[in-house]
């Protein structure tokens, strides 16, 4: 067998963009957030760089001059952007005398979006990945390794060497083939009469404030878009005291490199913006991401309509199977969006706290299956099936 080689990276604009989307392509589950385009920018815009406590050691198995292998790695201080929470643990190490920090994530910052994490050629390529990583790990002085939103065939592989295994929930929305909905009024007919009730109520009353929606897709998205759109965005992290992930210019770049990836609904009233949320679209997969939104002004009821019913519509009349709606909130079962589980991985280098990890985690797994199942007990779709 030819040599192979392990590059790694501290620069993701340095990679060649089509070698890496090459590979992205033949994996079981892309997303277009492990496309180049989107990771090079959250690091040429500053968002996910040294300075932000996301150092990128993007990984590459080669082998005569052909990428094998590779995965989005960063060695971070902190454990912000990441959504599985692992607080706890570095609590845990830091009572016993033990740095948690620096760590090594597999991820795409700031995104919950689960797909293919391990690229690879073959079963080969990604089992000598894993392995690399854990050497990265060591070489490294990192307490672990941690790979984000990963999809099954990543976990396969890591199981396989030893890896610890932590589900979590989010709430999608996904068409039944069977009883797919012509128009949002068939989604509602599909509901329990009290959750059609409801939503139709919240509907109204954001129609009688005065509102009405735009929707723009990529190159439609006109610059005042994405000004406006950005002082919502701004306007949603202040109101919770904290600063943005995601500078302005990650948006600018994406919407100039990678224009098809998103889709902007606008909310108006008295023919002035007040509010906006950003989706993510996969054609590909026919699946939308709900992933930013912002407003300007105090309106009841609208983050439902803008986040979720405007979108929810969109899929419908478009013949998108999937929305996804981000990260936690079981008030999304209530609106058409049900438990779906989400996976990660997690090797540590001391030997005590990985078992110790393990067996928590092991208690952790049963407790958010019964959790999961009593959730979807909760299904607002009539018995007779979802639309």
């Amino acid at each position: 067998m030819t040599h192979t080689t392990l590059r790694i990276v501290d620069d993701p604009l340095s990679i060649n963009a089509t070698a890496w989307n090459e590979l992205l392509a033949l994996q079981a589950a892309p997303t277009p957030f492990m496309r180049h385009g989107y990771l090079a920018a959250m690091h040429a815009s500053g968002s996910a760089v040294p300075a932000t406590g996301w150092r990128p050691r993007f990984m590459l198995l080669e082998q005569a001059g052909r990428c094998l292998a590779a995965a989005p790695a960063y060695l971070k201080t902190h454990s912000w952007g990441e959504y599985v929470f692992d607080w706890s643990w570095a609590d845990a190490y830091h009572r016993h005398g033990l740095h948690y920090y620096p760590k090594l994530v597999v991820a795409v910052p700031f995104t919950p979006v689960s797909g293919t994490r391990l690229m690879a050629v073959d079963a080969s390529a990604r089992r000598l990945l894993a392995t690399a990583l854990e050497e990265l790990t060591v070489s490294s002085g990192a307490s672990g390794v941690h790979v984000l939103f990963h999809d099954e065939t990543d976990a396969t592989a890591l199981r396989a060497s030893g890896w610890l295994s932590r589900e979590s929930t989010q709430f999608h929305w996904q068409v039944d083939p069977s009883r797919r909905p012509s128009c949002f009024e068939d989604l509602l007919a599909s509901l329990q009469r009290d959750k059609r009730k409801k939503i139709s109520q919240e509907r109204r009353r954001v129609a009688e404030a005065g509102v009405r929606f735009t929707v723009h897709r990529g190159s439609e998205i006109t610059p005042a878009l994405w000004h406006h759109f950005y002082q919502c965005y701004l306007a949603t992290y202040a109101a919770h005291g904290s600063p943005p992930h995601l500078s302005r210019s990650f948006f600018e770049q994406t919407a100039g490199t990678m224009a098809d990836l998103w889709l902007m609904f606008v909310a108006h009233r008295d023919a002035h913006p007040l509010a906006a949320s950003l989706v993510a679209l996969d054609p590909a997969r026919r699946a939308v991401f709900g992933r930013y939104w912002g407003s300007l002004e105090t309106v009841p009821l609208l983050h439902f309509e803008v986040c979720y019913y405007q979108p929810l519509q969109w899929c419908i009349d478009n013949g998108y199977d999937r929305f996804e709606g981000g990260a936690q909130g079981e008030h999304k079962i209530a609106r058409g969006l049900l438990p779906s589980a989400t996976q990660s991985a997690h090797w540590l280098t001391h030997r005590g706290f990985h078992e110790a990890v393990g067996h928590h985690l092991h208690d952790e797994a049963t407790a958010v299956a019964h959790h999961r199942v009593a959730l979807q007990t909760h299904t607002p779709f009539r018995s007779d099936g979802p639309g």
